[in-house]
């Protein structure tokens, strides 16, 4: 058995995937891989390098902080989430990211990035943590009118939430057959058309393919939700999701409503924890 974690972006959404993971590697509970959309790739590499606690702490310490997410930082750099603060000053200066740690542990890493001139979701491996590689996790989470497209590798990239949100079909053909899957939005959710899409097709007209998968969106993510409760149903996914909608939007400054989903994760994850390590030991598919 190769088991697997899947991690679900959803920008602010994302601490309570924190939540969840910190309970996580409390417990010693390790895959064999994991792959990361948007948030959850922004968070969830703290699982390779094996720092519990670390997306919470540089959250509350920086929510408030005008170089970390604000309008100043769109209106002056071009992305809401600064890209060299939060991607490289703050891993780099003010709250290290232990790049040893992650390159040495074994746990293969993806990320999901969507190239916005076919449409197409890109998987990436990311195996160090130099300043190239962490431009990755940059690119997968750049969402759409908020951030500039990332060139990297000969590509032009946005937001992986758009192209696959909940990738676990990319981890079962990588042949992980038993995955966790954590999501930001409760079991019932259900995507609808995004109201920005005439914006978006103005702003990225000549992105045509691009276009039209953000069109798209909704029907892939409720497909994708779909295909993960017959993968559950049958054995394959395990499913960790907030008991009800996540008091906090895409952006939050507050410390309180930080925390408050921060707890919403880890209690989820203790609830079920025993149900999560049978499922995890378990040989049965």
């Amino acid at each position: 058995m190769k088991t697997g974690l899947v991690l679900e972006g959803g920008a602010m959404r994302g601490i309570f995937t924190a939540g969840v993971t910190d309970v996580l590697m409390e417990n010693n509970i390790t895959f064999n891989g994991a792959v990361g959309v948007s948030a959850g790739a922004c968070f969830g590499c703290n699982c390779k390098s094996n720092q519990n606690g670390r997306a919470i702490r540089y959250n509350l310490r920086f929510c408030k902080d005008k170089r970390y997410c604000s309008m100043h930082s769109l209106i002056t750099t071009g992305n809401m989430f600064n890209a060299e603060f939060c991607y490289h000053t703050i891993p780099d200066k003010l709250d290290i990211f232990d790049v040893q740690a992650f390159e040495t542990n074994p746990m293969e890493f993806y990320i999901v990035a969507t190239d916005i001139d076919t449409g197409k979701a890109v998987y990436h491996r990311m195996k160090k943590a130099d300043y190239r590689e962490l431009e990755w996790i940059r690119a997968s989470s750049s969402m759409p009118l908020f951030a500039e497209i990332v060139s990297l590798d000969g590509r032009k990239m946005l937001d992986g939430g758009v192209s696959d949100s909940i990738p676990l079909k990319f981890m079962e053909s990588r042949g992980y057959n038993k995955n966790i899957v954590i999501l930001t939005q409760p079991r019932d959710f259900v995507k609808k058309p995004n109201k920005l899409t005439p914006l978006i097709k103005a702003v990225y007209g000549k992105y045509p393919e691009f276009v039209k998968t953000f069109e798209k969106r909704p029907a892939m993510y409720n497909s994708e939700l779909k295909y993960i409760r017959k993968a559950e149903t049958e054995g394959r996914a395990f499913v960790i999701a907030p008991p009800e909608k996540l008091p906090i939007g895409h952006i939050e400054h507050e410390q309180d409503k930080l925390l408050e989903v921060y707890r919403i994760g880890r209690n989820t994850a203790k609830n079920q924890l025993d149900n999560i390590v049978a499922f995890l030991n378990s040989n049965a598919l």
